[in-house]
């Protein structure tokens, strides 16, 4: 961890671009830090509200996945390309090799990400089109205040949004594995 916090200033001020070895190279952090085209995109921990919704989803996808011969993994390192390596909140994949540092697109059926005010442009645009970009055939993007789901499937290089799930409602998913989503389960309680 002391190399980390000694590594961290000194990528940042220098002024050129990051490779993946010196992101890797900082380990792990208590911060999510993603690289994007040679530039480090650093967010605090999430909010509590934020894990318990990406718990909730990955217990409700869980057995669906295993069913269908898929795993679903959190906050874990997915390399777009070379040099393009977001954290995002769930990963639904084939088969990987578990004690790879990283998951190729190659690997991922379906990202999910979890809007937080914070980062809400970054999920909405820049890695919605860095998703499309690597082939990902499902984006389901999650308004964390309100619990609704967006479910996008790939079409072409872009996504086409297939629906939006509001709370009183169900998302009743049937690829890239066959489950039921429901909003209002999905939110902590009051």
């Amino acid at each position: 961890m002391w190399e980390t916090r000694t590594m961290m200033p000194a990528i940042l001020d220098r002024g050129t671009p990051v490779t993946e070895e010196e992101f890797f190279a900082l380990g792990e952090t208590s911060k999510r830090i993603e690289l994007f085209d040679g530039s480090l995109y650093v967010t605090p921990a999430p909010t509590p509200q934020h894990q318990h919704i990406a718990s909730e989803i990955k217990f409700a996808l869980r057995n669906a996945a295993r069913d269908a011969g898929l795993h679903i993994h959190e906050a874990v390192n997915v390399r777009l390309q070379p040099g393009r390596i977001p954290i995002p909140d769930l990963v639904i994949t084939r088969k990987i090799n578990f004690k790879e540092l990283v998951i190729d697109a190659e690997a991922v059926v379906l990202i999910c990400e979890i809007v937080s005010p914070s980062n809400a442009s970054a999920d909405k645009v820049l890695k919605m089109h860095y998703y499309a970009a690597a082939g990902i055939p499902w984006y389901l993007l999650v308004e964390q205040d309100s619990a609704t789901l967006h479910l996008y499937q790939l079409a072409g290089n872009h996504y086409v949004e297939r629906s939006v799930t509001r709370p009183g409602e169900v998302l009743h998913l049937a690829a890239p594995l066959t489950a039921d989503l429901v909003p209002d389960e999905l939110l902590p309680p009051d």
